[in-house]
């Protein structure tokens, strides 16, 4: 026959094996995480292949990670820098995404501190009659330091559910590298648009000067009877459409300067914006043949002096480099807070063990608790298990594995959606870099057709009609080749934008880069 103590000692060893085993066991209740597999094709289209240092090309030359990149780099105007130095500065979409970091640390913080107990030093005090003759007045005064309900955290309940907040502390940082690209992007477009504006309005007032001294060439020969009425009111049309294009370039520059000063949160210095346009003047002769190789001369610089290149990106041809945008990361990180959750709810099924304990010392008076108080202390752990709750935790554990599968489905989508716009971004670059010379070929065309019409009318050749004709389709070229001209910035910008775009400025990189060197 056993012994009723021996069976008694035997049973704290049973109890703690068991939480052991229940321990390990916990170990398992969050699913071990692995990346999905990429949803779309291996290589991006239209990628240019990269070069390595040995001069090799191909898939097996590294690519650099777009994210590597400075944008300081990437875009070399001052001008431009100064303007996203000013946004980084006081944007205030930026400055929500940095607080919002701010405030899931914070967060992180408080979760994490679950996994420690909380120590408080409290002193309690007593006073009242006893409940027997003569109902003397006791005092009772205790002071030390408690822990309440701590609970130990066997089956990873706690941890499951801090490492969940961690991801959302990573999702945020990620999110403002989103923020900050697409805010790099914006202010570059932005300033690029307002450089067209700029070229636009340059190239309808000194249209309209031409017009408005043609026009007069052809009302003193209306006047004199050389020139039909037919033939006047022609010129007048054009000189009208010329006003036209002016007030539109004018409100379109006004509306775009407006979005850039709400892009960079503060007042816009003129030194930031893109340089004046200034056209070749009008000749003081003011004969057709001279205003026809003025527009002529205007195309040239049109053609040659619009702007600056932007520099190419290391664009490698496998789908990897995706997993570089700031966009993704933050699906991921949604992904693993939401992996960890569904350990959290797992181990919500199983017991709980609280721990509420205290140390201190008693007295009978406030003034000699620390003098001549007696040591006093309790423990009361405390276990808490599951038994009957209408299956609220298994349900609670199926939300948390189908949020787990809502979040595999959006990082699929957000990765689908990263290569469709980064491979839209890099056919747009070709595409309209292509479009853009022939617009080019197309414009200067037009200006030697203008040539040709005003020395065949000046002959008596050609009608005005056609003269009218040669000076609309020069207008309509020009204003087209400044508009493909920004589309193809605009595309470049575009790439930029979706492989990632750059975190770091060149100074940074460089700092990291002698960190990096002078490490042991």
């Amino acid at each position: 026959m056993n012994h009723p103590k021996r069976e008694a000692r035997r049973a704290p060893g049973a109890l703690m094996a068991v939480l052991a085993a229940a321990a390990l066991a916990g170990c398992a209740v969050t699913p071990d995480y692995q990346r999905p597999a990429m949803a779309v094709p291996d290589r991006l289209p239209s990628a240019t292949p990269v070069v390595a240092q040995d001069g090799t090309a191909g898939a097996a030359a590294a690519a650099m990670s777009v994210a590597d990149v400075p944008w300081t780099r990437y875009f070399p105007d001052p001008r431009l820098q100064q303007l996203i130095r000013l946004s980084l500065a006081h944007n205030r979409d930026l400055r929500v995404a940095a607080l919002n970091i701010d405030r899931l640390q914070a967060a992180y913080q408080i979760q994490r501190a679950e996994r420690l107990p909380t120590l408080n030093a409290v002193i309690s005090g007593t006073r009242q009659p006893s409940a027997q003759p003569p109902y003397d007045i006791s005092t009772v005064v205790n002071g030390g330091i408690t822990v309440s309900a701590f609970e130990l955290d066997l089956f990873g309940r706690v941890r499951a559910l801090t490492e969940a907040a961690a991801a959302q502390v990573l999702g945020s940082e990620a999110n403002r590298r989103a923020v900050h690209n697409s805010l790099v992007s914006a202010v570059a477009s932005t300033y690029y648009t307002l450089w067209a504006d700029r070229w636009q309005l340059a190239l309808a007032e000194q249209t309209l000067e031409t017009r408005q001294a043609s026009l007069r060439l052809q009302q003193l020969k209306f006047d004199n009877g050389v020139l039909n009425e037919l033939e006047l009111r022609s010129a007048q049309s054009l000189v009208e459409a010329a006003r036209v294009a002016r007030a539109q370039a004018q409100r379109q520059w006004q509306q775009d300067l407006n979005a850039l000063q709400v892009l960079v949160g503060t007042a816009v210095p003129e030194s930031a914006l893109p340089p004046a346009v200034t056209l070749p003047p009008l000749p003081a002769a003011g004969q057709l043949g001279d205003l026809a190789q003025a527009q002529a001369q205007s195309q040239q610089w049109v053609s040659a002096a619009l702007w600056p290149d932007l520099a190419e990106l290391p664009v490698g041809m496998s789908s990897e480099v995706l997993l570089q945008r700031p966009d993704i990361a933050q699906a991921e990180q949604a992904l693993l807070a939401a992996n960890a959750n569904i350990g959290a709810a797992r181990a919500a099924r199983f017991p709980r063990i609280a721990l509420t304990a205290s140390a201190g010392v008693v007295s009978d008076s406030l003034s000699g608790l620390f003098d001549d108080g007696r040591s006093a202390w309790s423990f009361a752990p405390s276990i808490s298990l599951p038994i009957f709750d209408a299956g609220r935790a298994r349900a609670n554990v199926a939300v948390a594995e189908v949020q787990r599968d809502i979040a595999v489905a959006q990082y699929d989508q957000a990765i689908q959606g990263a290569f469709r716009e980064a491979a839209d971004a890099l056919v747009a670059r070709q595409s309209y870099a292509e479009q853009a010379a022939a617009q080019r070929a197309q414009a200067e065309a037009e200006a030697a057709r203008l040539r040709l019409s005003t020395l065949r009318y000046e002959t008596g050749v050609a009608s005005q009609l056609d003269l009218l004709d040669a000076q609309r389709a020069l207008f309509a070229a020009q204003q087209a080749l400044i508009g493909a001209q920004l589309a193809r910035q605009q595309a470049h910008i575009a790439v930029y934008k979706a492989l990632g775009g750059g975190w770091a400025t060149e100074a940074q990189t460089g700092a990291q880069a002698a960190a990096a060197t002078s490490a042991p």
